[in-house]
């Protein structure tokens, strides 16, 4: 077991703006908004009308089909619209509006702890999918779809997803320090699932305050241990987590279960304790608002469906004398560019960075032809040829890229592009040929079925 992967860069971290900041609930005013795709999967399915009396906790939206997930409203009101918003990715989607009357009246406290012991496995899992759980690292992926592979026998390592390599967030940071107990409980409940499996709680070195206090809550969990890995960007990715632990490299046709091990971030094992310990929906999770652009940079319990505008005007809003030149949904390496911050916060959104300058747009400067300095592939987490594959791009051969050059097993972490002398921009390319060439091969099937 080592404490890293091949590649990666050490971008500035950033995380001096919000680290020390406790955790602290903010309740909106206004309405909340949730999108009926919050995941990986078939968007939900509206379950509420217009007009219809709704509170905390209550499911307003079913999950339509195996990969999909529950919506949860957090707060208390009426339902004003079922109609398209603008979302994180900038497209108009399906929501749910809900007129936020303030009160937050939530009928079930969910205070009354039950024993797990008494649950079978296939309840445990029954409440993760009814609390709406989803992978809260960023993929969104449905918790009780990961945690019921076809061989739970053969799960070696059961990896909480502590990293956060991301630069400038801090809220799971700052759950660790504060929650550390809930989290193992969670973490005790998944290996129930797995009698195989090994609990790894997976830091990064430079949170050596979430490393102490994770490190004092396994204390007398016998399967379950805290291992510090390397400071080094994109430590948090699935993959780099994977071959850190378990020294498996594995092809993007197959799932972290096919090698043995089920990763879950460490907000996702958070949720899963409340859901099966007090029957506690996902309405809320950790978000941190940040950037040298923020008047007060801090890290939120946030109820989904809040406007990114009342939580950056919550953070003191932006720095007098100064323009902010790009707003991110995420951090600066895999984050998307918001162009409004009308826009609402889902179940996968951990942070809102607030940019005094805009790299991208410095970087256009500066751009010249590929200087084939090889750096791209020395830095490269998936061992790919980023080189060859954006010229494979620029030559339209789609076939090469993806058969050739195994283009489709980018992660999209933004090493290359952030490495690059020359400039180009390497990871934005990627993503969209990987958006054309999944379509193509959605309209193929399709196609097939008629």
């Amino acid at each position: 077991m080592k404490d890293t992967f091949r590649g990666g860069v050490h971008p500035r971290g950033h995380k001096a703006l919000s680290r020390e900041m406790p955790l602290r609930a903010y309740e909106p005013v206004g309405e909340l908004v949730f999108p009926l795709a919050q995941h990986i999967g078939k968007p939900a399915k509206p379950i509420v009308k217009k007009g219809d009396a709704v509170s905390v906790g209550q499911c307003i939206a079913e999950a339509d089909g195996f990969v999909s997930a529950n919506i949860i409203c957090s707060c208390s009101g009426k339902v004003k619209a079922i109609e398209k918003r603008r979302t994180i990715s900038g497209a108009m989607q399906e929501c749910i509006v809900v007129e936020n009357d303030g009160l937050f009246t939530q009928p079930d406290r969910y205070e009354v702890r039950e024993d797990p012991s008494a649950l079978s496995n296939e309840a445990i899992i029954a409440r993760v999918k009814d609390a709406g759980i989803i992978g809260l690292g960023g993929a969104g992926f449905p918790t009780h779809v990961k945690l019921a592979p076809k061989k739970p026998l053969a799960i070696r390592y059961l990896i909480a997803n502590g990293a956060e390599c991301e630069p400038y967030l801090t809220c799971n940071d700052q759950l660790m320090r504060a929650s550390a107990d809930e989290i193992v409980e969670g973490m005790e409940i998944v290996l129930r699932l797995f009698p195989n499996a090994e609990g790894i709680v997976a830091i990064e070195t430079n949170k050596p305050e979430a490393i102490a206090a994770m490190q004092k809550a396994v204390q007398g969990h016998e399967r379950i241990r805290v291992l510090s890995l390397r400071t080094k960007y994109p430590q948090g990715g699935e993959r780099s987590l994977i071959k850190a632990i378990a020294g498996i490299d594995y092809p993007i046709t197959k799932l972290p279960a096919d090698v043995g091990c089920i990763v879950d971030n460490v907000g996702t094992l958070y949720a899963i304790g409340r859901a099966v310990l007090y029957r506690e929906p996902l309405f809320r999770h950790v978000l941190t608002v940040t950037g040298e652009a923020i008047v007060r940079p801090c890290n939120y319990i946030v109820r989904d469906g809040t406007s990114f505008a009342e939580l950056v005007e919550a953070a003191g809003g932006v720095k007098p004398d100064t323009e902010a030149k790009k707003v991110l949904a995420g951090g600066p390496m895999m984050g998307i560019a918001v162009g409004s911050l009308e826009v609402p916060v889902t179940k996968t959104t951990n942070a809102i960075t607030v940019l005094a300058e805009d790299a991208v747009e410095r970087a256009d400067k500066y751009m010249t032809t590929c200087l084939h300095c090889g750096r791209c592939t020395t830095v490269c987490p998936s061992g790919l040829m980023p080189q060859m594959m954006a010229d494979a791009i620029i030559a339209g051969d789609f076939e090469r890229y993806e058969k050739k050059l195994y283009g489709l097993d980018c992660v999209a972490c933004g090493s290359c592009t952030y490495i690059c002398p020359a400039k180009r921009p390497l990871t934005q390319a990627f993503k969209q040929t990987k958006a054309e060439i999944m379509a193509k091969k959605r309209a193929e099937a399709a196609g097939g079925k008629k």
